[in-house]
C-alpha cells in the first residue's frame, strides 16, 4: 500500500428509518452519529438528509441543518452528501433544490447516469463544492471518461452492485478502475460496494492503496456476518482491516 488510506462513513443512504434500529435520521442524532464514527477512525463522511417522514430529501433547510449540526459537532471533518435523484426526480426541481442550499458541502455526490447530472456538475463547481462522481457501471465509466469536467471531479466512486460473488467485484472492479486509469492517471479512487460486495470491495481498495467507505447505507453486516451494532462498529472493523495490512 501507499500512503494512509483515506475511509469515508456512509452513515444512512437511501435507507427507512425501519432498516436498522441505529440509522440516523435527524440533524441531532446525524452529528452523534459521526462523532462517533470519527473516533472509530473515519476520515470523512457521506449522508443523505432526511425529512420528517425519514426519506431522502434535498430539501434545502433539512440538508442545511444537517450539515450545520455535523459542523458543530467536528468541525474539520469533510462533508459529503447525495444529490441522488430518486430523493427528487425531477431534474428541473432537483437543480433547483441543490442551487438553495445556504450550508454548502465539501463535496456533493454525482450519479453520472441520472438525468440532469452535468447541470448539477455544473452548478456545484459554481459554488465551489467538490463532486464525487459516482460510477456505477461501465457505461458510466465511458461517460465519466468522455466528459469535459471528468478531471475536475474530487474523486470517482466506483460503486460495485449487490449479489456479486467476491471474485466477480474484484474482476468488476479492475475492469472500471483500468478503464478510469486509461485517461486519468490522477484522479483519487473511492472503492466500494453495496451488500454481499461491501466488504469484498473494500478489501480490495485497501490492497490498492484506493480511498474507500463503509457504513450502514453499503451494509448492515460486520466481516464476519454478523449485525452491526451501528456505523462506528463497521468503521472500527474497517479500521482493523487497514491495520492488519500495514
Amino acid at each position: 500500500m501507499g500512503g494512509p488510506i483515506l475511509i469515508q462513513a456512509c452513515i444512512n443512504g437511501a435507507l427507512p428509518p425501519a432498516a436498522h434500529p441505529a440509522l440516523p435520521v435527524t440533524p441531532a442524532r446525524i452529528a452523534q452519529d459521526v462523532a462517533a464514527v470519527v473516533s472509530a477512525g473515519a476520515d470523512a463522511v457521506h449522508l443523505h438528509a432526511k425529512g420528517n417522514d425519514g426519506l431522502d430529501t434535498l430539501d434545502p433547510d433539512t440538508v442545511d441543518a444537517a450539515i450545520t449540526a455535523v459542523r458543530v459537532a467536528v468541525p474539520a471533518l469533510p462533508v459529503s452528501v447525495t444529490t441522488g435523484a430518486w430523493a427528487l426526480p425531477d431534474p428541473v426541481a432537483r437543480l433547483e433544490a441543490i442551487s438553495a442550499w445556504s450550508v454548502l458541502p465539501d463535496v456533493a455526490s454525482v450519479n453520472w447516469h441520472e438525468p440532469g447530472s452535468v447541470a448539477i456538475v455544473e452548478a456545484l463547481f459554481e459554488r465551489a463544492v467538490g463532486v464525487e462522481a459516482g460510477l456505477w457501471t461501465m457505461d458510466d465509466v465511458r461517460a465519466w471518461a468522455d466528459s469535459p469536467v471528468r478531471d475536475s471531479v474530487s474523486r470517482v466512486l466506483l460503486e460495485l452492485p449487490d449479489r456479486l460473488e467476491p471474485g466477480q467485484a474484484v474482476a468488476l472492479a479492475d475492469e472500471m478502475i483500468a478503464h478510469v486509469r486509461k485517461v486519468s492517471v490522477d484522479v483519487p479512487i473511492l472503492l466500494h460496494g453495496e451488500g454481499a460486495s461491501a466488504w469484498p470491495a473494500l478489501r480490495h481498495a485497501l490492497v490498492l492503496g484506493l480511498e474507500t467507505r463503509i457504513g450502514l447505507e453499503d451494509t448492515l453486516l460486520l466481516p464476519d456476518g454478523s449485525p452491526a451494532a451501528d456505523n462506528a462498529a463497521l468503521v472500527g472493523a474497517a479500521r482493523e482491516l487497514v491495520d492488519r495490512l500495514a
